[in-house]
């Protein structure tokens, strides 16, 4: 069964203005905070070589925003995703994300799956973390990894 290969895209995360968060439902005053990030394009490899999937638009929206009165922080992690000629297993692997100030590791992320039914076909994917606020102030990037996994070729 071919395998895919880890596969690694940094996002770097600046400050940034409130605006085109409506989808998200964000409650935004004077004191939000948000940081916004974006990586194009990244394939994920087979260990053959060969691409296997593809991840395009991949987003990184932060909000720090008071709510009821307590302060919150989250992370939005958008993306498309195409299983380019290979079908994902019914339980994925899903990704993982780091949070970084520099070098340093503020907090790690994760889900369990993506939204792939099916190969050759583009589907958006959206995810939310929430994150102590002092790691959302001195965030400067994420990584995002694309874990391994074993697939199916068409």
């Amino acid at each position: 069964m071919p395998s895919l290969q880890e596969a690694r895209a940094n996002v770097t995360l600046a400050p940034a203005k409130p605006t085109g968060l409506a989808d998200l439902g964000a409650p935004l005053d004077d004191a939000t905070t948000v940081k916004k990030g974006r990586a194009h394009e990244f394939p994920q490899l087979l260990t053959d070589g060969a691409i296997g999937r593809r991840f395009q638009d991949l987003r990184v929206i932060g909000i720090k925003t008071p709510e009821a009165d307590v302060t919150t922080a989250k992370v939005f992690v958008q993306f498309e995703v195409f299983g380019d000629n290979t079908a994902a297993p019914t339980n994925g692997v899903g990704f993982e994300a780091a949070l970084f100030a520099g070098s340093e590791q503020l907090a790690s992320l994760s889900s369990s799956s993506l939204f792939l039914p099916y190969a050759n076909f583009w589907y958006p994917n959206r995810f939310v973390f929430e994150v102590p606020a002092a790691d959302f102030d001195r965030a400067d990037r994420l990584e995002f990894i694309a874990k391994p996994e074993d697939v199916r070729t068409l």
